[in-house]
């Protein structure tokens, strides 16, 4: 039985990772396994009670949030297992979870890193992820397959291989990782694990989605409110994403396309909406990849 190292990060959020570690107490019966907690520089210092309430687990002090990126290359780094389990701490477990996705690796040695289905917490039998299609990269553009579906089956039969795993949950092969390398931790929200997946395919792995393995995910089913924040990461990173993935071609296409047409789509919307400051911060996203390389380590956000 190949060991499996269970990754989650925590940023303010002390009560739901608890429930998360619940819910692997709960319904795991994978033995060989490890469990890394990283607390990513929350307000509150979790880790010393959590050392004490459950022994059995390793816990992660970083002083500074580093990112999605970051806050998990963190317990990569000490990580033990032939096979990493990458979950957001506010997902749950799920009956046969990690045994069903180690179960993909061992048995397709292809595949680099698989993603569960995942459906909405609060709405159990929704659909948040059953794959995603394939980027066009003169767009950046693609579909996350199923979501906001009522789960009836109709995806099952879409084990294999898939566009992009899913943030939230994916379990990536030891051999895979050190080839690919971690995640990009410059991207710091948004797009690092989309990266991920075309490193990983380029070291000659394969992305999978196991829809016999779910596990249900606490974000809200509506998109909720925009934040400056998410305006220029997303923004910011779906042009980083072309210029560190993409040919000369590709990106002569993509520009055009980005100032042509999503530039002033995106300024109109702004104005309807009223929301004048986000006229700024998305072209702020635009001038930030004029001006630094794709490993550029400047956020270009205060975030303070």
């Amino acid at each position: 039985m190949k060991k499996v190292s269970v990754i989650t990060v925590n940023f303010n959020q002390p009560a739901v990772t608890e429930a998360m570690l619940e819910s692997i107490a709960k319904t795991n019966t994978y033995t060989n396994l490890e469990i890394i907690v990283i607390d990513n520089g929350s307000k509150t210092n979790p880790v010393p009670e959590w050392k004490k309430k459950y022994s059995n687990m390793t816990f992660i002090r970083s002083d500074v949030n580093l990112g999605f990126a970051g806050g998990n290359n963190v317990g990569i780094k000490i990580a033990t297992g032939d096979y990493l389990f990458l979950a957001n701490n506010d997902t749950e477990f799920t009956v046969g979870l990690i045994e069903t996705l180690a179960n993909t690796l061992d048995t397709h040695s292809e595949v680099g890193i698989v993603s569960p289905k995942i459906r909405y917490f609060s709405q159990p039998d929704m659909l948040q992820y059953a794959g995603f299609t394939s980027m066009n990269y003169y767009t950046a553009r693609n579909s996350c397959i199923g979501q906001f579906e009522t789960d009836k089956g109709q995806y099952d039969s879409n084990t294999g291989e898939t566009g992009f795993i899913h943030g939230a949950a994916m379990m990536v092969r030891k051999s895979a990782l050190d080839k690919a390398g971690p995640m990009a931790e410059n991207y710091f929200l948004y797009y690092e694990e989309m990266d991920w997946c075309e490193h990983i395919r380029k070291a000659g792995f394969k992305i999978w989605v196991n829809m016999q393995a779910l596990i249900y995910h606490k974000e809200s089913v509506s998109v909720g409110a925009k934040s400056a924040l998410k305006e220029f990461f997303m923004n910011r990173n779906r042009i980083l994403f072309i210029r560190r993935n993409c040919s000369f071609n590709v990106r002569m296409v993509f520009w055009p396309y980005f100032l042509l047409v999503v530039t002033p789509r995106n300024i109109l919307s702004y104005i309807k909406d009223k929301q004048w400051g986000f006229i700024t911060v998305f072209l702020r996203a635009i001038l930030w990849n004029m001006g630094n390389g794709v490993d550029s380590k400047n956020l270009g956000f205060d975030l303070k």
